[in-house]
């Protein structure tokens, strides 16, 4: 789960996490309301769930609270478009409004989980503002990581080497190093998949501070906490993941055109990853799980088929706890409650195999049996094209 910056920073401060002085605003009244109290010279950034949002003129400098209430009533509205939205954008609903900062150094600070170690890293980087992604691609040696053992946590140490490889010393240098831990701490306490400020700033007058924020969340955590719960922005995701969601369905929508039912994260993976093989783009992620029941196929083939970008559908069933004939049961009632427009490949195998073939060849619908994975894959891109 994602949240906005705004709510991001709340966190991060409530963590001892230095950020500037700002306020969120929904309306250009707001906004001069809010700049007055700020001083007058602020940052206007709209709030959307996307980076590049300065590139888009998502962020814009007030020299006055007349100037900030302008360029809110820009901001707030519009379709946002950056590199990391759709082509269609998204609406901004409201800016932070944030006291301008005099920026001398702009660095980079992010936390993960390393999955190959099983450990959060700490990354840092003097190439801060630049996406992360790139900097590994073209720079990868000015990224700094220290991996963080969970049972000690994030050690002084390893903050105070952070910094002074980053080329912070002095003052600069200890505020660096605590910001890392609390930032950690955040990370620990919070359940987070991602942690990041981008940019880490160093300020003329020697403080260091969040100028931006981001927080990620493992859903998978979120009944611990209810509190991050009510800060999600259903607005900002997209309709058919949120009512995925709904029906405990573990949806992701992707841009390809070959809509994906599978039970089992890893063979939705394996799936997406051979029909890339074969020469087509899978059009989602979609796993309806290992127990799931005829109503839940039922949803799973209605959300796949909502997306009008699909235009072949491969449904790949590997029979464990999850029966083929009862997947096959729900593609029937599906089928017949939705009107289907595009051609369906099956992949069975496993429990009940026979039944759920039976069950699909005396349905009357047209659909296309694979024997194996690789020729389902290879048929429903024929299919696709």
């Amino acid at each position: 789960m994602k949240i906005h910056e705004y709510q991001a920073k709340e966190i991060l401060a409530g963590f001892g996490v230095a950020v500037p002085r700002g306020h969120v605003a929904m309306t250009p009244l707001e906004a001069r309301q809010n700049a007055a109290e700020l001083g007058g010279r602020v940052v206007v950034k709209a709030q959307i769930h996307a980076g590049g949002r300065g590139k888009g003129g998502g962020v814009k400098l007030a020299e006055s609270p007349g100037a900030a209430e302008q360029i809110a009533g820009q901001i707030i509205g519009m379709q946002l478009v950056t590199n990391q939205t759709s082509l269609q954008g998204q609406r901004v609903k409201s800016v932070l409004v944030e006291e301008a900062m005099p920026i001398e150094r702009e660095l980079y600070l992010g936390i993960v989980i390393d999955r190959a170690a099983g450990v959060p890293v700490v990354m840092a980087s003097a190439a801060g503002g630049m996406e992360i992604e790139q900097v590994a691609a073209e720079t990868p040696d000015k990224i700094l990581k220290e991996q963080v053992n969970p049972i000690v946590g994030f050690m002084p140490f390893q903050g105070r080497k952070l910094a002074y490889g980053l080329g912070l010393d002095g003052a600069n240098a200890r505020a660096a190093a605590e910001l890392m831990g609390n930032l950690y701490g955040v990370f620990i306490a919070k359940d987070c998949s991602l942690a990041e400020i981008n940019p880490l700033v160093v300020t003329a007058d020697g403080r260091v501070l969040a100028l931006d924020a981001k927080l990620n969340f493992d859903d998978n955590a979120l009944f611990r906490h209810p509190d991050l719960q009510a800060l999600r922005d259903l607005d900002e995701e997209d309709p058919l993941e949120v009512e995925a969601s709904q029906y405990g369905i573990s949806y992701i929508k992707l841009d390809g055109t070959i809509g994906c039912m599978v039970n089992g994260a890893g063979l939705a993976m394996a799936t997406m990853d051979i029909i890339k093989l074969a020469g087509g783009e899978p059009a989602n992620f979609l796993d309806i799980g290992g127990g799931a029941n005829e109503e839940q196929v039922g949803n799973a083939f209605k959300i796949i088929l909502a997306d009008p970008k699909v235009r072949a559908v491969l449904i790949n069933i590997f029979g464990g706890i999850t029966r083929c004939d009862v997947v096959a049961s729900g593609i029937v009632a599906a089928t017949q409650k939705i009107r289907v427009e595009v051609p369906i490949v099956v992949r069975l195998a496993g429990t009940n195999v026979e039944e759920g073939r039976r069950i699909l060849e005396e349905s009357g619908l047209t659909m296309v049996v694979a024997s194996d994975l690789r020729d389902a894959a290879e048929k429903v891109v024929a299919a696709s094209s």
